[in-house]
């Protein structure tokens, strides 16, 4: 085995082999006692890429091609992780675009996805639409007259206006903005219900096209032409009238409709618009054989700004954005704690209790904060201490509710990163899988992907170069 594939397996450095401090100097004890417990799970799968783990896999895919949305995971991997378990009802927690749900629907399961942003759930169900009954000539001819109002010279209400927030605000080009206002009214006066979202779901998905912003990360890049003030400079190149990347777009998803009866045409997922710590509640016990999901990763992305744009259109107001922010799993250094929203949520429900005391008595994670508190005045920002404790505390519960769901022999399987702060890895996989164990579950395996994840550059100066694990995780539930 190649010498990078074997750091990847160790945890949290080197020097678990050797035991001496972490890189700020501080014990890494717990960790290495956790990596020993698991040791025997991690192992390098080399059919495992960071392609099939991600969007990249689903760029030709009909309906998952239609919108760039880079936290999903492939088809591929879907179908390779249900053919392997063979589960008759499935649930996917955190389901992005649906691609899980749409899959096990297909094969005729008993398939739900919860989803909190409102922009994987109109995906999830624009591309449900269009596999369950929705006829491409009368598409067609929906799209058609959308795209003569856009060549109309009528005049536009201010109340049809792209309805922006101080983040998108200098996004379009005058000549954009009026497209999408006229836009904006003629789908606002459909009122059938699947249409109206397959054409939303359209002009959603070339909102960043036709911009002078790019997605980069957890940031939106600005192009100098939009007149912002800018640090660095950035040029797009062309970019398509609003009129033309909307006629690509209705062509593609056009000729998907078929393709998309035959793939995913078995059934109809239900699709539930919410936060997991919320919903998961409501679903009975012992009733799914398999859970699959990949999880927001503990890595500061704030997908309210990424997808600001699109969550505009939808006619979130600054309010919202806060809101949606807060409800998300915490991965962003804008959380607050939920402790206390978890508890008048619960209540004295010893569920809670269980999870809280799980995350309380993490070792190898309070071995991290601790030291990440101790040299909190070097930190890029001190508010990631926050962000794990956050994050940990409510995968706790999330996990402690799958304990509760998954029937006995039934399959958890997880998609996930491990983070690196101020040099220190946090051992996402091996956390959770403790988590999994204390809730009922024998974590089987930990698939690693051979390549691993580079920690950002402003580490790498002071604490070198170390790739950091990501994972397929395998938990099955135990009996009794």
């Amino acid at each position: 085995m190649a010498a990078r594939q074997r750091a990847l397996l160790m945890s949290p450095t080197s020097q678990c082999a050797a035991p001496g401090p972490s890189p700020n100097g501080g014990p890494i004890d717990a960790r290495c006692a956790l990596h020993d417990r698991f040791k025997d799970r991690l192992a390098i799968d080399p059919t495992l890429t960071r392609r099939i783990v991600s969007y990249q896999d689903n760029k030709a895919a009909p309906g998952l091609r239609w919108l760039k949305y880079k936290e999903a995971f492939s088809r591929a991997l879907v179908e390779r992780c249900i053919d392997e378990v063979n589960p008759t009802s499935v649930l996917d927690p955190f389901a992005g675009v649906g691609t899980v749900p749409l899959i096990a629907a297909a094969r005729g399961m008993d398939a739900v996805g919860i989803e909190i942003s409102p922009v994987g759930v109109l995906a999830a169900k624009a591309i449900s639409y269009a596999a369950n009954g929705l006829d491409r000539s009368t598409f067609e001819a929906a799209g058609a007259a959308l795209l003569r109002q856009l060549a109309g010279k009528s005049k536009i209400s201010p109340r049809h206006s792209f309805p922006h927030v101080p983040i998108t605000q200098a996004a379009f080009s005058q000549e954009t903005e009026a497209a999408l206002a006229r836009a904006r009214r003629a789908i606002g006066a459909i009122m059938d219900i699947e249409l109206r979202a397959m054409l939303n779901l359209a002009c959603v998905s070339i909102l960043e096209e036709v911009s002078y912003t790019r997605k980069d990360g957890q940031y939106l890049r600005w192009d100098e032409r939009s007149g912002r003030p800018l640090r660095a400079r950035l040029n797009k190149g062309p970019i398509p009238t609003f009129a033309d990347a909307l006629a690509r777009r209705l062509g593609e998803i056009a000729s998907d409709i078929e393709p998309l009866k035959r793939l995913y045409g078995g059934g109809t997922p239900i699709f539930f618009a919410g936060s997991s710590l919320e919903m998961l509640r409501e679903a009975p016990d012992s009733f799914y054989d398999m859970v699959m999901t990949s999880p927001p990763y503990a890595n500061r992305y704030d997908y309210t700004r990424t997808y600001a744009l699109e969550l505009a259109w939808l006619d979130f107001d600054h309010g919202n954005f806060s809101d949606l922010r807060q409800r998300m799993l915490s991965a962003t250094v804008e959380n607050k704690p939920k402790r206390a929203d978890l508890r008048r949520q619960y209540g004295e429900e010893s569920l809670l209790d269980a999870a809280i005391d799980m995350y309380d008595r993490q070792a190898a994670l309070h071995e991290v904060l601790a030291i990440l508190r101790r040299h909190a005045p070097e930190l890029g920002n001190p508010h990631v201490i926050r962000l794990l404790e956050g994050y940990f505390l409510e995968m706790s519960v999330v996990i402690a509710e799958l304990g509760r769901i998954v029937r006995p022999g039934g399959t958890v399987v997880m998609v996930n990163d491990n983070v690196r702060y101020h040099g220190e890895e946090v051992p996402v996989d091996l956390i959770l899988a403790d988590f999994a164990e204390q809730a009922g579950f024998r974590c089987t395996r930990i698939d690693v992907l051979p390549r691993g994840k580079g920690n950002a550059s402003q580490q790498m100066g002071r604490f070198g170069r170390r790739e950091i694990r990501k994972c397929v995780y395998w938990w099955t539930r135990e009996d009794g």
